[in-house]
């Protein structure tokens, strides 16, 4: 599974539920990115940085998420 296309189309479905009457140029000011970027980033680009990904989480209060990510899983054998 390529995760990043996932992410991306998470962010959308998520950006339609939080802001429904948003057209994509008003969420992309909210971010604080230009149109094209956030069609990128609903693409899951990997061009666009890590933070403005985050900065969409928190707008659509999902950043509580972003803690989880490269978490390293405890086993049974960690001291």
């Amino acid at each position: 599974m390529d995760t990043l296309p996932v992410i991306g189309q998470n962010l959308r479905a998520a950006r339609k539920k939080r802001f429904p009457r948003d057209r994509l140029e008003d969420f992309a000011l909210r971010v604080g990115v230009g149109r094209a970027t956030l069609q990128r980033m609903e693409q899951g680009d990997l061009s666009v940085s890590l933070g403005r990904y985050y900065q969409a989480a928190k707008l659509l209060g999902l950043d509580d998420a972003f803690v989880e990510l490269l978490k390293p899983q405890e086993s049974l054998f960690d001291d």
